[in-house]
């Protein structure tokens, strides 16, 4: 249920931001054209395999490859992408096969949310860390809803809860792109505080 709920909450919230993201120009949409239509086909295989697995191990998992993201992330933090970077024929193939797989790994773990698509836009274009994340919500609300699709037809959501959800992530949304725009203007900035919060998530997940 938190998993189905988190989807639907996630692919609203994501459309309030892509709105303030596209006012300012920091989404690239044929990349996000070339990956996110991938991603759909393997949301619902991984949507139904979700339920399948024990919610702990699930968790611990999805904990785990967590770690593995934000240590690749910060890794590569100086690294400030190609402001030009598209997407064309050269390396369409690779940005498909990253929505594909990426599109996969949101519907098992039931997160339509940039912990898993702002680093596959970024290692499959080049692209800057702010426009990745713009560009990312495209694919976030595709991949959000879905799973939330699957996980609606088997009545695995809680509407209340997805409201509350949905209204503070819309409030909040205004206060992130204030935020993100303002640390991607120091070199790494932005991608320290990404990988921080992705820490913090696993930490906490493990421990629970």
């Amino acid at each position: 249920v938190a998993i189905g709920t988190s989807a639907l909450a996630v692919a609203v919230n994501a459309l309030a931001g892509l709105a303030q993201h596209a006012r300012l120009g920091t989404i690239k949409w044929r990349c996000s054209g070339t990956f996110a239509p991938l991603g759909v086909p393997g949301a619902f295989p991984g949507a139904t395999l979700g339920p399948a697995m024990d919610g702990g191990r699930l968790l611990l998992c999805f904990a785990l490859l967590m770690i593995v993201v934000g240590v690749l992330m910060l890794r590569g933090r100086r690294n400030q992408g190609c402001v030009g970077a598209v997407c064309n024929r050269e390396n369409a193939p690779r940005v498909m096969a990253y929505g594909l797989g990426t599109g996969m790994l949101s519907g098992f773990f039931g997160i339509g949310g940039g912990f898993l698509i702002v680093p596959a836009l970024i290692a499959s274009t080049g692209m800057p860390m702010l426009n990745a994340i713009g560009t990312s919500l495209v694919a976030v609300a595709v991949f959000g809803a879905s799973t939330a699709i699957s996980y609606m037809i088997s009545g695995l959501i809680d509407w209340n809860l997805a409201f509350l959800f949905i209204l503070g992530g819309v409030i909040g949304s205004f206060g992130g792109m204030r935020a993100a725009k303002a640390l991607s203007a120091t070199t790494g900035a932005l991608t320290v505080f990404f990988s921080g919060v992705i820490f913090c998530v696993a930490a906490y997940m493990i421990w629970k």
